[in-house]
């Protein structure tokens, strides 16, 4: 007689703590406003949410962790471009017949140099056209043209995979005939623009689910001065991204968009491949962001537990606009440090002040009441021709150009997508594998 064995796996696992990041306990906790509504609205009912575990940057993410991703994309150019010139010597070696790897997919050898200054000229004809061209270059200085430096990712619509219509059959091994399916497709036109636009082809393969984004990555620059009007805010525009002084500050300007394709790219840095082997880094929905900024104090206004914005000694909490012409609560006047104050009770900085933050969760003022009860998010992974209005995604935490009911915990507000701020930046979570 046999006996229900299993396969001999004990299912016993322990998910190794990526760097940088907090362990954010599994739990429940009343999600929504704790105060009335800046403007009366009806629709943010809170409500009792419960959470799976996982893990969440102790800081928003940096300009020197950006910079990071921009080297990478620019680097990973660059090799591509000499291998498609036929310069062989930075290709990965490939085993069997190397003639018949076609440039296109050949591996990059990350270990080879890239050789920026080199005199070798068929080299640098190669590499100049990531340059600006002479007559766009400022006083003569050789620039890298952030127009060229594009991230192409691609994901798999879960979704509507598992719309009923798009469901498998496994008596035909086939879709249903007539099937189709919706999806976003990113590429580079003959005058060089990016394209992303929206298709809708046949369904017959588990493959056609996937899609594909390409994205400047360069954060917006200029973000500083064209939100803020008739005011000197030069230096940040030419300094804030560049200068090192800023390493360590939350990096702005970025879309969320750019922020989705920062999560893709360090799956694929943690991961060392194309090849997800885990869980991914991805945006926090708007209940685990709000959840991780209470730290355990479910009906605290702030993250740092208080009903108010100052300690016991009359100091700020945070970096944030306390009245009208007052803009920052220390020395600086915008952005500050990551880690400036002190953390919350899971040892999150600036859950509330520096920068507000992008979620993945989609914007609707009566989102509350649709949600479900276990790991809730209203999420609409909108499409390229969408209307602006499915666009809209939430911000959480407040600013440094916020007042400070924006900086309580269960208060969201939102900005389109495709959109960049001096005053928005992210940071990154990642779903909590083991026991």
């Amino acid at each position: 007689m046999g006996e229900l064995v299993g396969l001999g796996n004990k299912g016993s696992f322990r998910d190794a703590s990526p760097y940088g990041m907090v362990y954010i306990k599994a739990g429940s906790f009343v999600m929504g406003p704790n105060d009335e509504a800046l403007f009366g609205d009806v629709n943010e009912q809170p409500r009792k949410v419960t959470l799976n575990a996982f893990w969440m940057d102790e800081t928003e993410i940096t300009n020197d962790e950006y910079k990071q991703f921009v080297n990478y994309v620019k680097d990973s150019i660059a090799l591509r471009m000499l291998v498609l010139a036929g310069r062989d010597e930075f290709r990965k070696p490939i085993k069997g017949d190397v003639d018949e790897a076609s440039p296109e997919e050949a591996l990059l050898n990350w270990r080879s140099k890239i050789p920026w200054n080199s005199k070798d000229e068929e080299i640098q004809d190669i590499l100049n056209s990531l340059y600006f061209p002479a007559e766009m270059t400022l006083g003569g200085q050789k620039e890298i043209n952030p127009s060229k430096l594009r991230f192409v990712y691609r994901w798999y619509d879960y979704e509507q995979a598992a719309l009923p219509k798009n469901k498998f059959d496994l008596h035909t091994g086939k879709f249903a005939p007539g099937a189709t399916v919706r999806i976003d497709s990113g590429y580079v036109d003959e005058n060089g623009l990016i394209q992303n636009v929206t298709i809708t082809r046949p369904l017959v393969s588990r493959s056609d689910f996937f899609q594909s984004k390409i994205v400047n990555v360069y954060p917006d620059t200029a973000a500083w001065m064209r939100d803020f009007q008739y005011t000197y805010n030069d230096p940040k525009m030419k300094m804030y991204f560049s200068h090192g002084a800023f390493a360590q500050y939350p990096v702005v300007g970025v879309t969320w968009e750019q922020a989705v394709a920062f999560t893709k790219w360090r799956t694929k840095l943690y991961y060392g491949t194309d090849l997800v082997q885990g869980e991914e880094f991805r945006l926090p929905t708007e209940a685990e962001w709000e959840y991780a900024a209470r730290g355990g104090r479910e009906l605290a206004l702030y993250p740092w537990g208080g009903n108010y914005v100052r300690d016991s000694k009359g100091c700020y909490m945070a970096n944030f606009k306390p009245s009208r012409a007052e803009f920052g609560t220390t020395d600086a006047v915008a952005t500050m440090k990551v880690g400036s104050f002190a953390p919350n009770n899971y040892g999150l900085y600036d859950m509330a002040g520096n920068v507000a933050e992008w979620t993945s969760s989609s914007y609707n003022p009566s989102a509350n009441s649709v949600l479900a009860e276990i790991n809730p998010n209203f999420q609409y992974n909108a499409k390229n021709d969408d209307p602006l209005v499915l666009k809209r995604k939430v911000v959480k935490g407040g600013s440094w150009k916020d007042i400070a009911y924006y900086l309580q915990c269960g208060v969201k507000t939102h900005q389109y997508q495709n959109e960049s701020r001096p005053y928005i930046g992210f940071r990154c979570v990642r779903f909590y594998t083991g026991d």
